[in-house]
This record gives structure tokens, C-alpha cells and sequence, in this order.
């Protein structure tokens, strides 16, 4: 454990959620130059620092959300070309997820009621001497500009207010503040494991004009999670106002999915020109109505001055795809963006409502999606931590979010207490398998086992006597898009038969997972596990072939998962083909099924199926929003109707990355590319043309190296270009072809094809 000089302080007054400390010393003489200036950084709150009046780094939200109960990081900033002799150190503190508002109930200070701050900076001189300085009971506190500030809400900022004084030398006003040490020993701190937020791009809008009633409307043309910068001039008072939302709806500001979240900044001008950046909030939004603005409108278009400001976890953008379908392109680039703006830090459903939580079942089924479009590894192993952790202080229970707030607040009969459920806390598994197959990180199941076994060994002790899953509360397959607007759990798939699937796959995991860490005994254990839930299932679920509840999701799971025997997976992938045939290749899975059902057609043979529900774009469908202008994955098929309007249910997003996960069969089975073993050392390149798609390219880079597979049909002929990078292999398994292994290096194939080709069942 590390031995802190600093402590946590907190101000002596409030100063609307936003106060400014400080503190300033001077260098030890006679040591020689400085070598280095080593800044660890943390606050019960979210926090930047400054060091001389210039910012110490450009993370965002530090140190983020975590099991704060248990866990609370800091950043480590090197500040060495900022310490001069005299050094003042400048703490800037907003409420985040610490004391802001949480959950839809209002809550807010559900993990403690004053703000704090932590600094230490430790100066290392060319003599070995070391000096450290840090918060303690000698630094102050004083009034920002900021004078209120939530994320759901919003942030409120005063220009005159601004003063930067405090962060030079000497500075004393009568109207700043002493401050208080926190007794708290600061066992909770450890470093980072994620990568810190950051600002990844800039946009400008695309369009400004009035709607019907008069407001003036901004749009961004993309929905995104971040703020505006706003660069303005008016006079000495004035108050512009920014709200943000997702959509418009009868040519207004579609503000009713954000329930209460108010999302808006408010902004008093100074009377000269001012720049506001408002970074202690983010909001969720493509759309900006502007109130206040100097000039109006008219002033607005020809002016300019709003710069939205994309923020995301800083994540390494790895694979990619195209293809030679534009709705299919705008399909994955919109899982991107979801992404991005559901990785601030923590996996959530959502960015803009007044909810923003991480709900496992969420990335429970995207997390291989995640693995492959961005490098996931750390930041989803930093967020297991805190599931871990959760779980261990909660009888062994994955909760429903992680970090998990909903156990301070009143659950609702929708949400009844917490108890392990299926596919949600089934998290515990599933996320660090997805990490353990695209990268083949030993370390990852190692730091994982613990949860894993816990989890699964809580799930067997709720098993009945006939060895289902078939008690306690279960969300299904959430979001059946047949299921009413307020009852999003009333789902075709009966639950205890997606309970039953779910605990088969987590066992087979489990075993597959000590098998891997060498325990032989947990290997036995929960195979057997695993063996009583299929011959249970089997049993009682599985009738002539025919799945109880008898719908597209049980069908997907059950053969995704492997649990039928090998007589009744003909017949559940032909009346799973059946099923979606007479759907009209519409969607008919939720969370559970979506992220599967196409590759069950394709491993029984139903690949123009799977090709035809990929395609279709009546509602529901994947490609359905996409052409209503979606530029992110809805949370609902049907979050906009066709008429134009919000769906009608009180629990609409517009950008909530679940439903994509789609993108992970894209890459596969689409682009050609997967894993034949963990890491990408062997690789299956094994594209499945289909769909009348002629062309698409997919690339990837992996820990061994950049990966890209691109075929193209021309006439009677496909042609297939493929690069493996130096220490991996890879199996060529093209239609009506024989398997070819391929070395590193930079191959290209030609062979007759016909568009009537038989096709092959991709590898699950």
C-alpha cells in the first residue's frame, strides 16, 4: 500500500458544489535541477488540477466512478516542465458521480455529502532528493465561476466570476476559505486500470434555425456524449441558455426521454468575450436549443460560436468494416458511436437520461463488439474490479449496475430487490471470457476466477430440485420489440427458459475457464454443472424439437450455447429459419436473443435468413433507424415510430449500444475474420458472402499484429485479399474450397463463384 503524504480535504464552505483549493510551497535548494515532478491526483467528487496556472493534463472527470465504498482512483500526472521555485498547486472540484444526482428516484449524495480533494506532488532532484507536497490543513478554498453543477442536470457558470489569481504566487483574498482534513486513511486509493476521459474530436453544427414556436435549434448532425463550447459576446448579465436532447419531435426539442435530467447549461455572460466549456457535466444530445443569445438567431448562423465537444474513455480504435451496403456501413459506424458515448468511464445503457448506469446485462451482450472495435481490455477490466467488489459485499449477488447505486435507493415493483438473474449478472462470465478471447490475456481470467466462481456457485443454489432455473426474478429477453411500450419485460421467450440457457453457458464457461487456469476440480465441477442443466433443459424444455415458448430467442440461444442434442439442432435452426420467414424478417428477439440470432442461422445453415433479417428495414429491424437518420443504436426498435414520433413508453434512448451487438456476427461471418483461438495467434478467415453484398473489407488490429481481410465478388469469380501479421497463422475457409492454412505475410486468392454457391456454418 502506498504511503501518502497528502490527505483528503475538503473546504469549509460549499461554494455551490464547485469550490477552487490551493496551495503553494516552495523548491528545496542545493539538490540540483529537478529530474521530475510526479502528480497523483484523486477527490471524493471529480476534479482538475492546475500547477502554475497551466493544466496539469487533459483527463477529463477524474478519477471517474467507481465502487467508491471500496475504491477510488488516482491519476499519476507527470507535471516536470510545470514546478518552478515557487509552485502553486490548484484543485478545481464538481459534484460527478459522487455527490450528484443518480438514478431516476432524485437521488443524489448517495455516496457522501461534502466534496474533497486530493493532491500529491512529489519532485525529484538530480541529487536523489525528493520533496513532496500535498493537500493538507494549510490550503484553502474559494469561490469558482461554476455556481452549480450535476451531470444529469447541467453546469452553471458566471464569467464574472472568472479570475485566475488564485493560481498565481502569493495569492490572498478575505474572501476565501480555510479547509478540513477528512478522516479517512486512504486505503481506497489505487491507480488507475482504465484509460482516463478524455476530448476525442470536435464538431461544428451542420445547421441553425428557429422551429415553430420561435426557439432557436441547433443541429450537430451526429449524436454524441460530450458538451458545447461556447465563444459568445453580449452584454454585461445576459444568460444563454443551452438544452440538449436527441431528437426533434414535431419540429421541436424532444425532451421527453431525458425524464427529469434537466441537461442544460446556463451561461452569464461577462460583458466582454467569453468562453464557456462546461467539463464538470455531459449530456447525450445531437440537438441544442439556445435561449439568450445576443442577436438571436441571425447572429447565431452567421457567427457561429458552438463547438460541441466529443468526450469518451480514451480508447484505441482497433477494427473496422465496410461493405458495399451504405445502410450496412451507417449500421456499424452508429454501433461505434454508441459506443463511444457509453464508455465515459463506466459501460452504461445510456448518456442523457437521468439513469446512466452500468447495467451488466447491457455489456454482458456487446462486450465482443467492444473487444473488437475498440481496445477494451483495460477499461473493462478496471470496471470488473468494481464488480467484484460489489459482489463480494453483496452475498455473492452481481448486481444489476456496476458500481451499484440502486442499493440506496427504493426499488419499484418493476425492479424488485436484488437477486442474481440471468444474462445480467451473468456479466461476471460472460465479460471476461469476450476479454480472454480477443486477446488472450491469461491475466484476465486470473484477476476474474474469483467473481466467476462466486457468481456460478450463487447461481447453482438457485436452481430447483428438477435442475432449471425456474424462480426469482428475471428481466428475459428485455425488449422484445412485440412486448407493450410499458411492459418491456413481456417478452415471447419464456424467462426461466432464457434463465435455464443462460446458467448452461455460464457453467460451460466456468469449466472451459479452470480448465485453462489448470484447477481440475472447479473444471469437474462445474462440468457437471453444465451436463445437469442440459439433460434438465433437455427434459423439460424440449418436446418433439420444439422449445417451450416456442419463439425466435430460445431457438438462437439454445443453439448458440449448445445445448440441445445433436438430433433436435436441425430442427431448431429450420423453425428458427421458419420463425424469421414468417416474421417477414423482422426482429423478434431483445436483449438475449439479438445478439445471437443470426449467427444460430448461419451455424444450421440459414444464411441467406440471417442475411435477410440483417437487411430488412421495416420496423423492427437493425437497419430500421438507420433510415429514419439514426446516427447511434436505439435503445427500443422502435424508439421513433414511423410517424415521426417518440415511442410512447417512459423509457426511451437514443443511443444505447445493447441491440448492436449484432456488429460482432458483421465481423465474423460478413468481413470474414475471427479468433480460432484467444489473441488472434490462429485466425479463421472465413467471409460468407450473402445478402447481394459484393464487396467488404475488415481489418483489425490484434496483440499480435494488423489483420485485414477484403473479398469482393466480380461475374463468376471472388476475389480475396488477406494480411496475417508475423507470428500468427490463419485457416482460409472460403465457399465450396478446401480449408488452407496461410502463413504471416500478404496473400491474395481467386476462385469461381456462383451467387446460388452453397454456403458454410461459421465457427460460434
Amino acid at each position: 500500500m502506498t504511503s501518502w503524504h497528502a490527505r483528503l480535504v475538503s473546504s469549509d464552505v460549499d461554494f455551490g458544489g464547485a469550490p477552487l483549493l490551493r496551495g503553494e510551497f516552495r523548491l528545496d535548494s542545493g539538490h540540483g535541477e529537478v529530474v521530475s515532478a510526479t502528480l497523483f491526483l484523486s477527490a471524493l467528487g471529480v476534479v482538475e488540477a492546475w500547477v502554475n496556472g497551466k493544466k496539469a493534463s487533459e483527463d477529463l472527470l477524474t478519477p471517474g466512478w467507481s465502487a467508491y465504498e471500496w475504491r477510488v482512483r488516482y491519476a499519476e500526472v507527470n507535471v516536470s516542465s510545470l514546478v518552478g521555485a515557487t509552485t502553486v498547486l490548484g484543485l478545481a472540484l464538481g459534484n460527478g458521480w459522487y455527490r450528484g444526482r443518480l438514478t431516476w428516484t432524485g437521488a443524489s449524495g448517495l455516496y457522501g455529502d461534502e466534496l474533497a480533494g486530493f493532491a500529491e506532488l512529489r519532485v525529484r532532484f538530480a541529487d536523489g532528493h525528493e520533496q513532496v507536497f500535498g493537500t493538507d490543513s494549510s490550503w484553502t478554498a474559494g469561490a469558482s465561476a461554476t455556481t452549480s453543477n450535476d451531470l444529469y442536470d447541467g453546469q452553471d457558470i458566471d464569467a464574472r466570476k472568472y479570475d485566475d489569481a488564485w493560481l498565481a504566487p502569493g495569492f490572498a483574498s478575505p474572501e476565501w476559505v480555510g479547509v478540513h482534513v477528512l478522516d479517512d486513511g486512504l486505503s481506497r486509493l489505487e491507480p488507475y486500470v482504465a484509460p482516463p476521459v478524455r476530448k476525442q474530436m470536435e464538431l461544428a453544427p451542420v445547421k441553425v434555425w428557429e422551429s415553430p414556436s420561435g426557439k432557436v435549434l441547433v443541429d450537430f448532425g451526429q449524436n454524441l456524449v460530450g458538451w458545447v463550447r461556447t465563444e459568445v459576446a453580449g452584454p454585461e448579465g445576459t444568460v444563454v441558455t443551452l438544452r440538449h436532447a436527441e431528437v426533434l419531435e414535431h419540429g421541436e426539442l424532444g425532451t421527453r426521454p431525458l425524464r427529469t435530467a434537466e441537461a442544460t447549461d446556463r451561461f452569464t455572460l461577462s460583458g466582454g468575450a467569453d468562453v464557456f466549456e462546461p467539463r464538470f457535466t455531459f449530456h447525450g444530445f445531437q440537438y441544442v436549443e439556445v435561449a439568450g443569445w445576443p442577436g438571436g438567431a441571425g447572429a447565431l448562423r452567421d457567427l457561429g460560436g458552438l463547438t460541441a465537444v466529443v468526450i469518451s474513455s480514451d480508447l484505441l480504435r482497433t477494427g473496422t468494416l465496410e461493405t458495399s451496403n451504405p445502410l450496412l456501413n451507417k449500421l456499424h459506424e452508429n454501433t461505434v458511436w454508441g459506443m463511444r458515448g457509453n464508455f465515459v468511464d463506466v459501460p452504461t445503457d445510456c448518456p442523457q437520461r437521468d439513469e446512466r448506469l452500468g447495467w451488466t446485462g447491457d455489456i454482458a451482450a456487446f462486450a465482443p463488439s467492444a473487444c473488437f472495435l475498440f481496445d477494451s481490455r483495460d477499461f473493462l477490466r478496471d470496471w470488473l474490479r468494481d464488480l467484484a467488489l460489489e459482489q463480494q459485499h453483496q452475498d455473492g449477488i452481481v448486481p444489476y449496475v456496476v458500481p451499484d447505486v440502486l442499493k440506496y435507493v427504493e426499488h419499484s415493483a418493476e425492479l424488485p430487490d436484488l437477486d442474481t438473474t440471468a444474462l445480467w449478472s451473468d456479466a461476471a462470465v460472460w465479460v471476461p471470457w469476450a476479454l480472454w478471447q480477443a486477446y488472450g490475456d491469461r491475466r484476465v481470467l486470473e484477476e476474474a476466477f474469483p467473481s466467476m466462481l462466486a457468481h456460478a456457485r450463487r447461481l447453482r443454489q438457485l436452481l430447483s430440485a428438477n435442475g432449471l432455473w425456474d424462480t426469482g426474478f428475471q428481466f428475459g429477453d428485455w425488449l422484445d420489440p412485440d412486448a407493450a411500450p410499458e411492459q418491456p419485460a413481456e417478452a415471447k421467450a419464456d424467462r426461466h427458459v432464457v434463465a435455464t440457457l443462460c446458467a448452461y453457458r455460464t457453467a460451460d464457461l466456468l469449466a472451459r475457464t479452470a480448465e485453462i487456469l489448470g484447477d481440475a476440480a472447479a473444471a469437474a465441477e462445474f462440468r457437471g454443472m453444465a451436463d445437469g442443466l442440459r439433460t434438465a433443459f433437455n427434459q423439460h424444455y424440449v418436446q418433439g424439437g420444439v422449445i417451450t415458448s416456442d419463439c425466435a430467442t430460445v431457438y438462437a440461444l439454445a443453439i448458440v450455447f449448445g445445448i440441445l442434442g445433436e438430433a433436435d439442432v436441425e430442427f431448431a435452426g429450420d423453425r428458427l429459419a421458419g420463425l424469421v420467414e414468417a416474421a417477414g424478417h423482422r426482429i423478434s428477439t431483445g436483449f438475449a436473443g439479438t445478439p445471437f440470432v443470426t449467427d444460430a442461422l448461419t451455424a444450421t445453415g440459414h444464411l441467406d435468413t440471417a442475411y435477410g433479417l440483417l437487411l430488412q428495414t421495416e420496423c423492427p429491424s437493425w437497419l430500421y433507424p438507420v433510415t429514419k437518420g439514426a446516427t447511434t443504436i436505439w435503445e427500443r426498435w422502435d424508439s421513433m415510430l414511423p410517424d415521426g414520433t417518440i415511442n410512447p413508453g417512459g423509457m426511451t434512448s437514443f443511443n444505447h449500444y445493447a441491440l448492436g451487438a449484432v456488429v460482432d456476427w458483421l465481423h465474423r461471418c460478413v468481413g470474414g475474420l475471427a479468433p480460432l483461438e484467444p489473441g488472434y495467434g490462429r485466425i479463421l478467415v472465413a467471409p460468407q458472402p450473402g445478402g447481394g453484398l459484393t464487396w467488404a473489407k475488415t481489418t483489425l488490429e490484434t496483440p499480435h499484429g494488423f489483420v485485414s481481410v477484403r473479398w469482393q465478388l466480380q461475374e463468376d469469380e471472388m476475389h480475396i485479399a488477406v494480411t496475417i501479421p508475423t507470428g500468427a497463422a490463419a485457416i482460409l475457409r472460403l465457399p465450396g474450397a478446401e480449408d488452407e492454412v496461410i502463413p504471416a505475410g500478404d496473400h491474395e486468392r481467386r476462385l469461381p463463384w456462383k451467387s446460388n454457391a452453397s454456403t458454410i456454418a461459421a465457427e460460434v
